[in-house]
């Protein structure tokens, strides 16, 4: 039976993936983790790899309808079709082990000349965790629990994604993730392996327990983490700007509280925010101006909407066994990382374009379009440093961003954003937020 000749994906068949993703990088991952296949496979294993990342980009279709996409563009030069026992098998025959190398290899901050995702010389750094549900099965439910909701009823197996996010451009430095009845404070423990001096660390208030901010601040990175209000942090000295000083452990750090209203034509609404950082110099890192820059940590939590709700679309993840769920979430990641890459040198050929400009939804479509059509199955010989996805996104630029005063919220309750009661304010208000900054008490 004839296989799949690894030279009927041509370069530029798959578009952007084999531009930031050549064979030759698959080819050296698959002989770094000796993945290659000791025979003629149907499958053979490169393909198996360009399979699995188009199957992130189609997370609502089967294996055997991804492979029809990838062939799409082929006309006359289309293989054989596998069965999806074939494609199930290459994929086993391939493991996890490639597909987490080929991450590793592309992971990291996206190169770029813009200011945003830097702060007085700090490259800023998020990390955070979410949940991802996986297929309700034997083999799943070995290692993934199902968690109780709010009524009672158990859902979905579900697993703990946790990743260190770079600003700005919403790339990906790293990622760990496994059960989700570890928690996200031991998953951030092996992503402080990636922290370095010059990196500013956003937090929330989950990740601002002693023991991790000791143990984070110990790789020379510095830390910018929200605390509880009520938080009992004796002062050791006071700061000019009404910060103070306390200890943590042997940690040093600089508490900052300040108080901020956000008006709008609906009315005026305040909170307390509480924050600590092991910038405790006040004169170089002013309190009021960390207050405000603690608000680049929401970028982490439009990633995470990024790959729940549009590149999932909201869909469970597809494997049946912990293995292939291991494999298909390094596929999902890598996939993200290729799209941010992409929308990254599209803005970067713009002098002055903030990267928040690129739109991933648009990125995303256009990397489907090329797949199916398989747009550069001929190669010219110009070099395309924008490629078609950042042609797109330059071609369809977002508004600047807005202020935003509360969470997205949607008016049907089956949208992959929660609707919250009949009675909530869907209007859109012009804000203005202001801060105060509170002086420690004595």
């Amino acid at each position: 039976m004839a296989g799949v000749a690894p030279g009927v994906f041509a370069p530029g068949h798959l578009g952007e993936l084999t531009r930031i993703i050549p064979f030759e990088m698959v080819d050296d991952v698959l002989a770094q983790t000796r993945a290659h296949e000791r025979r003629v496979r149907l499958v053979p294993a490169r393909v198996t790899v360009y399979l699995l990342l188009a199957a992130a980009l189609f997370t609502g279709l089967g294996y055997r309808q991804v492979f029809d996409r990838l062939c799409a563009g082929l006309a006359g030069l289309a293989p054989l079709r596998p069965s999806g026992s074939a494609l199930r098998q290459a994929r086993q025959r391939l493991g996890a082990a490639p597909m987490k190398a080929l991450f590793d290899l592309l992971s990291g901050p996206a190169v770029t000349t813009a200011a945003a995702g830097w702060w007085r010389g700090l490259r800023l750094v998020a990390v955070d965790g979410t949940l991802l549900s996986v297929p309700d099965c034997a083999a799943n439910l070995a290692r993934f629990t199902r968690q109780r909701l709010g009524n009672g009823i158990s859902g979905y197996p579900q697993l703990r994604l946790t990743v260190l996010l770079s600003c700005g451009t919403r790339s990906l430095i790293a990622a760990a993730f496994g059960p989700a009845t570890t928690g996200e404070l031991d998953y951030a423990r092996r992503l402080a392996a990636q922290l370095r001096a010059g990196m500013l660390l956003l937090g929330d208030r989950n990740f601002a327990a002693t023991d991790l901010l000791n143990h984070l601040a110990a790789t020379g990175a510095d830390l910018l983490v929200r605390c509880k209000s009520g938080r009992n942090l004796p002062a050791v000295a006071r700061c000019r700007d009404g910060s103070a000083l306390a200890r943590l452990g042997a940690l040093t750090v600089r508490v900052i509280d300040a108080e901020i209203t956000i008006r709008t034509a609906a009315g005026i609404r305040s909170s307390h925010y509480r924050l600590l950082t092991t910038l405790t110099d006040a004169s170089r890192h002013p309190a009021a101006d960390l207050v405000r820059l603690y608000h680049e940590r929401w970028e982490i939590e439009t990633t995470y909407a990024e790959l729940k709700s549009t590149i999932l679309g909201g869909h469970i993840l597809r494997s049946r066994t912990p293995d292939g769920i291991e494999q298909e979430v390094w596929a999902l990641l890598t996939v993200y990382q290729v799209l941010r890459i992409a929308m990254t040198d599209a803005t970067d050929s713009v002098p002055g374009l903030d990267p928040d400009r690129a739109g991933f939804t648009t990125a995303l479509a256009a990397a489907r379009d090329q797949l199916i059509l398989a747009a550069g199955v001929i190669t010219g010989t110009d070099i395309d440093l924008i490629g078609s996805i950042g042609r797109h996104v330059l071609a369809h630029l977002l508004p600047a961003r807005r202020v935003r005063t509360k969470d997205r919220i949607v008016k049907r309750a089956i949208s992959k954003y929660n609707a919250r009661g009949p009675a909530i304010d869907r209007t859109t208000y012009k804000a203005t937020i202001s801060i105060n900054m509170l002086r420690a008490s004595p």
